[in-house]
């Protein structure tokens, strides 16, 4: 059993640690210039107001003075939300279309395998940098702030990480049914990234308008990152839709593919 998996998730073995050192190290760069920023000693709530509502709802530029809204806006909103979205996008577009560009899809379907197994394999496969990035690069953070003699709530940072884990699956969801209904790999990464970056910006520019409700076909509705850090609260509710969501794209993926021509 799961044999796909373990060998899919060794595949991305090398790629994810990568990224966890890559994003773990940028977390870290990020930490080291706060203080600088916080003895600059200029008025950062003066200067987010007179921001775009868009751009404050797109990179949660809230209580920008203290490390939790700097690392919110500066390292979560951007790097986790957006980039890590697009990534896991991106690598799921290429899962299944991909291997049926190179012909490698008929290999593995000519041993006793059914499609949905394969299908469902290769998407837990693509769980791998998920749980490692979130198990690592947290002690990155903390251990960041640690060092410029800054203090962070625990709770709230392990709550960030796991409150990502439902989004960056329906990421991967988004990538994964467009892997299966375009005949190329590269279209369904590049469909994949557009899609996710298409929903973000849908979000941020009909927040606070009078078409705010389309917003809530957005992903990032449902995970904010600012509220968690700054403001403790944490979106149950919201985890639980994005999860929904994520079972259910993955399940009219594996319709799709069942019913392919290949």
């Amino acid at each position: 059993m799961f044999e796909v998996t373990r060998y899919e998730a060794r595949r991305r073995a090398r790629g994810t640690l990568g990224l966890t050192v890559g994003l773990g190290l940028f977390a870290l760069l990020i930490i080291g210039v706060f203080p600088s920023i916080e003895a600059s000693g200029v008025d950062f709530e003066a200067y987010i107001e007179s921001l775009p509502e868009a751009f404050r709802a797109s990179f949660g530029a809230e209580a920008f003075g203290t490390i939790e809204g700097f690392l919110a806006a500066e390292f979560y909103q951007f790097v986790w939300v957006l980039l890590f979205g697009l990534y896991m996008a991106y690598t799921a577009g290429g899962t299944v279309a991909g291997d049926v560009e190179n012909g490698r899809l008929d290999l593995l379907l000519a041993t006793p395998i059914t499609r949905s197994r394969l299908l469902v394999e290769k998407y837990l496969s693509l769980l791998t940098p998920i749980v490692v990035l979130n198990l690592v690069v947290p002690l990155f953070v903390y251990g960041g702030t640690i060092l410029v003699d800054e203090s962070l709530s625990v709770v709230d940072l392990l709550a960030v990480h796991a409150l990502s884990i439902p989004y960056l699956l329906v990421c991967t969801s988004i990538g994964l049914v467009l892997s299966v209904l375009l005949p190329r790999g590269d279209l369904a990464q590049r469909g994949g990234m557009a899609a996710v970056f298409l929903l973000f910006v849908l979000d941020s520019v009909t927040a606070s308008t009078d078409y705010e409700v389309l917003g809530a076909l957005s992903p990032t509705r449902y995970y904010d990152t600012t509220e968690i850090l700054v403001e403790t609260s944490y979106d149950i509710e919201g985890a639980i839709v994005l999860a929904v969501a994520a079972v259910a794209l993955l399940g009219l993926a594996r319709l799709r593919f069942r019913r392919a021509d290949l």
